[in-house]
């Protein structure tokens, strides 16, 4: 039941099933736990390991050992999505599911959905037979869509609702609301169903970018060893995204492309892609406590989600603004030298991998946030600087990165139980004023800053290189080369 100390959001009603009990499954678990009223033993955890068991053991909470397949989740799933009265809820925190098949069959039983990521089925992120156009995240989150308008409305089903993709894409529209503001607009705030309204209020304070600027620093009590892969938040994941191709939303601004960009099918795609892995692509970018740094552009569904939620179409149907979007992610140190060992090895992954956890680490926070760049001010970042600290003060089995996660897919759930008939919906399509509200409690410093750094700056320097004085923020000045 929840802690009378916290805020209780809702009542779940029916049926509790968490698929992956990782280390967002055990973040996520506490906060369920203090928000919802819920009956425990109706409660069950599938998962093909049993490494943290005995926290279910002891809440009294149902366990299953089994991995969630393309051949069984039909028959796995079916009889405990429909166990009993009332209105259950599926929250599917695991990797090498396919999110589509288990949203479809949620929405089939109306038994409201979320996740973190558009999961594929086991082999996809590896599989070479179809070129690495097919391996995308713009090919992932097609399918998502194709499925919303094939089947609108309906049970709600939240795709990609984790700290990013997710929370960031509340952060955006809160950034430009501030932004909006600090350059002495005036304007009336969009509604949540309004994407017209926003993306035309982002095209007129002159954006013509976002960075998903993050800067992870957490340090671990002892070094690294070699071949072992070593991450603050799953590393399967991390891994798998990141030998996808590097990806992002392309906005109308550009005036050059990378000889390995390639471009999707589809007269207005809002997106490109190059034929090089994400977590092996280091772009320029800025956050607040290291200022200027490199990140890797890594894939991320709300490269994609964010530059099509903002892009103005003219009345003729053709794309007229378009922000470009991407992750700029500099995850903590042991990571980055995992991410070496590993494609020194050709991409090929160490034999142990770990997610450290908050006993594990020292001190650091993480600094996730977007940064909007190349209107009148020139950057603001505004986002969560979440420390270590804070995070084991505020909830149980989380380091800074957990945390910022699981809070997100809390927000989530409170949005899915207060409108359970929204049908399929991303995390820009949710009022993002409700999700702050449940999510910032555990955020920590939630902070906006400007900035005067471009990524020309002290450019050119000793080596002659390839830029466009004309524009700092061509993303031929952010891309490493």
């Amino acid at each position: 039941m929840a802690n009378a100390k916290w805020p209780v959001y809702g009542e779940i009603t029916g049926p509790v099933v968490m698929i992956g009990f990782g280390s967002i499954g055990r973040g996520t678990l506490p906060l369920i736990e203090r928000h919802f009223k819920f009956d425990k033993s109706r409660m069950v955890v599938i998962d093909p390991r049993d490494t943290d068991r005995k926290l279910l053991d002891e809440r009294g909470i149902a366990f299953r050992k089994e991995a969630v397949t393309r051949e069984n989740y039909r028959d796995l799933l079916t009889p405990l999505l429909t166990d009993g009265a009332g209105q259950g809820l599926c929250v599917n925190l695991s990797v090498d599911t396919s999110s589509l098949d288990l949203m479809k069959l949620c929405r089939e039983l109306g038994v409201p959905y979320i996740d973190t990521v558009v999961e594929p089925w086991l082999g996809f992120y590896f599989d070479n037979k179809g070129g690495n156009e097919s391996r995308t995240n713009y090919a992932l989150r097609s399918t998502v869509r194709s499925e919303k308008k094939r089947n609108p409305g309906g049970t709600t089903a939240i795709s990609c609702c984790g700290a990013n993709p997710g929370m960031v894409s509340w952060f955006v529209k809160q950034a430009l609301v501030n932004l909006a503001s600090g350059l002495g607009m005036r304007f009336e705030e969009p509604g949540q169903h309004d994407r017209e309204g926003w993306a035309r209020l982002m095209q007129a304070a002159g954006v013509k970018g976002i960075h998903i600027a993050e800067r992870d620093t957490q340090r671990t009590k002892k070094p690294k060893p070699m071949d072992v892969f070593w991450n603050t938040w799953s590393v399967e994941g991390f891994v798998a995204e990141g030998l996808q191709p590097a990806e992002l939303g392309w906005g109308t601004h550009e005036k050059w492309m990378p000889g390995n960009a390639r471009k999707f099918a589809g007269r207005d795609s809002p997106a490109i892609y190059l034929e090089q892995p994400g977590a092996n692509t280091r772009v320029r970018t800025w956050c607040p406590t290291p200022g200027a740094q490199y990140g890797f552009l890594v894939t991320h569904n709300e490269s994609i989600s964010i530059a099509d939620f903002f892009t103005v179409h003219g009345a003729g149907g053709d794309v007229e603004y378009r922000p470009t979007c991407h992750y700029a992610y500099h995850p903590s140190n042991d990571a980055v030298l995992s991410l070496h060992e590993m494609f020194g090895a050709a991409g090929k992954p160490q034999p142990v991998q770990h997610v450290l956890d908050e006993n594990e680490l020292v001190d650091g926070i993480d600094e996730l946030g977007v940064l909007l760049y190349g209107h009148g001010r020139n950057a603001y970042w505004y986002g969560s600087q979440l420390s270590l600290e804070d995070a084991r003060d505020l909830a149980p089995y989380q380091n800074a990165t957990g945390l910022q996660v699981s809070s997100a897919v809390l927000a989530g759930m409170v949005w899915a139980l207060e409108n359970p008939e929204a049908g399929i919906v991303e995390a820009d399509e949710m009022d993002y004023r409700r999700c702050l509200e449940v999510q910032l409690p555990y955020l920590g410093p939630v902070k906006g800053y400007y900035t005067d750094w471009t990524p020309l700056e002290g450019r050119p320097g000793l080596f002659e290189e390839d830029i466009d004085l004309s524009d700092p923020w061509q993303f031929r000045n952010v891309l490493v080369r």
